[in-house]
């Protein structure tokens, strides 16, 4: 039997104090499991950049999502193409 696989957690950022290239305010981030970065008081989130950094756990709050949002939010994005104008 296998296991499912954790549910993710997002977090809400409320600050970008200092990180202003790599975070906006009122912004859902996704959160990695990290719990020696945790318990010194920091958060794992993939950033603007999409990669992964740590950050002050004060610079964000923990929600909860309901399941239909998670799933929603778990989907890649679509690309969008640019629009050349035709000839």
């Amino acid at each position: 039997m296998s296991a499912r696989p954790a549910s993710r957690r997002y977090v809400l950022c409320v600050s970008n104090a200092r990180y202003r290239a790599s975070l906006i305010t009122r912004r859902l981030y996704p959160v990695l499991p990290d719990v020696a970065a945790e318990d010194r008081g920091l958060v794992r989130v993939i950033d603007e950049s999409g990669e992964d950094y740590l950050f002050p756990k004060a610079l964000f709050l923990d929600i909860d999502l309901p399941a239909r949002a998670k799933r929603l939010l778990a989907k890649p994005t679509p690309k969008r193409g640019v629009r050349r104008p035709s000839a």
